[in-house]
């Protein structure tokens, strides 16, 4: 990968900036913040605070809580929206193929090196440093001897002595035999199992995210579906073809990549998924520690070229009982943005942290700050030679409005769209300013359907790099009178003044379809 490359700076002035007062931020970085709302981020204020500090979407995790829960948690965000005036998407993330320890008294354990301990499906039996219960029957046909089991919290904490590996010694009927390689602590009712490089007899889609989205799901009209475990194509189809079923045919699909499968059919995940996380956590466990940072661009890389959004998850750990980042997680988060990531998922941060609201503002201050190095260049050319010659019209015109936007230093692209597609294929070009997507109705359509439907392709567009959508209309008692453009426009303009981003005499660029043609202007705002 270009390492280097993928940063613009200029010497000596850049270094000398470093050590300069850091200006106040007036909008948020174009790269995404996606929050999970859990504990210490459940009340309207807390949520409200982290709206206001840059979180662009909330994410509910289903691997842990009741519905009535994460309901509670749902209504609070609504409020908090509607306070700040903000759209919001909902991310619901699948439980999918995991294997959950079964720890009733929550009462921890310690493992010592050297000892044997053995798994078992029989969930009567107590926990305890020789019995390890779990949920899953058939976990002595899936592993074989030699076989690395990974078991804790790590996933939850980040912390590696309250996780342990374990490697497989044999198998007795229903009952793995295995060695402890490592000391640690087990506590807390929930704690995971991971089986490394191994393939898990069970579904992607589980029965228990069956049911919760046909239930809260579909009441609540999610937006995007996080499918954990991703691990090939047909795991994304069997979810469209669900949703399809249960009257969620817009929910978008982003595909969770955390193992070896996953990875050894990106490609093909990748065609028929809308967006893509990159699930560090487990993949961490997956994968030798060397070989993360190269799937990560790799992976990001690949998302870029198709337009499809990609988040990468796992970067400040520490701010989970700290409030300040270490100086490795303040590098990673920028280098994931210099990868050319849409977003960055902050999960126990935001779920159980100490600090929820200062991680979001701390991963959105280094995000912005990359930002202003961010090869776009470099970045615009891979994507134009990608798609090749000759370009279909909409690339075309997306990569015109981009390169225009660049040579004439404006602040702002506005795109006119029914569905958001339009402002995805201009984010896909990198731009270095945000875009305004004002969202329409199509023609002839119901007004009363078509709210729900535009609602959710705006919320949708939260998830994509530089994308803030509005809602637009063609009702006369809003429009005033006014043209469709004309409308789009002081609706994009003055959001933009009201945000801090378009200014007197700036320059802003009109990306608009008008019949089968697509046009980009330039205007400038009155001084």
């Amino acid at each position: 990968m270009q390492g280097a490359s993928h940063m613009l700076l200029e010497e000596p002035l850049r270094l000398a900036s470093v050590l300069a007062p850091a200006k106040p931020k007036v909008f948020p970085s174009l790269t995404k913040i996606v929050g999970t709302l859990g504990p210490k981020s459940h009340s309207v204020q807390v949520i409200q605070e982290c709206l206001t500090a840059g979180m662009s979407v909330a994410r509910f995790d289903f691997s842990w809580m009741e519905a009535e829960y994460h309901q509670e948690t749902l209504n609070n965000l609504r409020k908090a929206a509607q306070n700040v005036k903000k759209l919001c998407p909902v991310m619901l993330d699948t439980l999918g193929p995991e294997i959950q320890v079964h720890n009733s008294t929550g009462g921890p354990i310690e493992l010592k090196a050297g000892n044997h301990v053995i798994i078992t499906p029989d969930i009567s039996k107590a926990l305890s440093a020789e019995i390890l219960p779990i949920k899953f029957g058939d976990l002595a046909k899936d592993v074989k001897k030699g076989d690395t089991l990974f078991m804790g919290q790590y996933l939850f904490t980040g912390s590696e002595t309250t996780s342990v590996w374990l490697e497989v010694v044999d198998t007795s009927g229903e009952n793995v035999n295995c060695l402890v390689k490592n000391a640690a602590t087990l506590a807390g009712p929930i704690f995971t199992l991971h089986a490394s490089q191994v393939h898990i007899s069970l579904p992607t889609l589980s029965e228990y995210d069956k049911q919760v989205i046909s239930t809260w799901g579909s009441r609540n009209n999610v937006d995007i579906i996080s499918l954990s475990h991703t691990r090939s194509a047909e795991d994304v189809r069997e979810l469209k073809s669900f949703l399809q079923s249960h009257d969620l045919p817009e929910t978008q699909i982003y595909a969770k990549i955390e193992n070896s499968e996953g990875l050894d059919h990106f490609d093909e995940i990748l065609k028929e998924a809308d967006g893509i996380i990159i699930s560090r956590g487990d993949l961490g466990i997956d994968l030798p520690p060397e070989n993360v940072f190269m799937f990560q661009k790799t992976a990001i890389h690949k998302c870029n070229l198709e337009g499809k959004p990609v988040i990468v998850t796992r970067v400040v750990d520490s701010m989970i009982d700290n409030l300040r980042p270490t100086r490795a997680e303040a590098t990673d988060v920028a280098n994931a943005v210099l990868d050319g990531t849409d977003g960055i998922l902050l999960g126990a941060e935001t779920l159980r942290g100490l600090y929820p609201v200062d991680a979001v503002s701390t991963v959105g201050r280094i995000c912005a700050e990359a930002e202003t190095v961010y090869n776009q260049p470099l970045q615009f050319k891979k994507v134009m030679w990608h798609v090749g010659d000759p370009m279909p019209h909409e690339e075309s015109v997306a990569s015109a409005a981009v390169g225009s936007a660049i040579k004439v230093k404006a602040a702002a692209i506005v795109v006119f769209t029914f569905s958001g597609r339009a402002a995805r294929l201009v984010s896909k070009y990198r731009p270095t300013m945000p875009v305004l997507a004002v969202i329409f109705p199509r023609e002839g359509s119901d007004p009363t359907k078509w709210r729900s439907y535009g609602t959710t392709q705006a919320r949708q567009c939260f998830a994509v790099r530089g994308v803030y959508p509005l809602m637009g209309s063609t009702d006369e008692a809003e429009t005033g009178g006014l043209t469709k453009e004309e409308y789009g426009i002081k609706l994009a303009l003055n959001y933009g003044r009201s945000v801090g981003i378009v200014k007197p005499l700036d320059r802003v660029i009109i990306f608009e379809k008008i019949g089968d043609s697509s046009v980009v202007k330039i205007i400038e705002c009155e001084g």
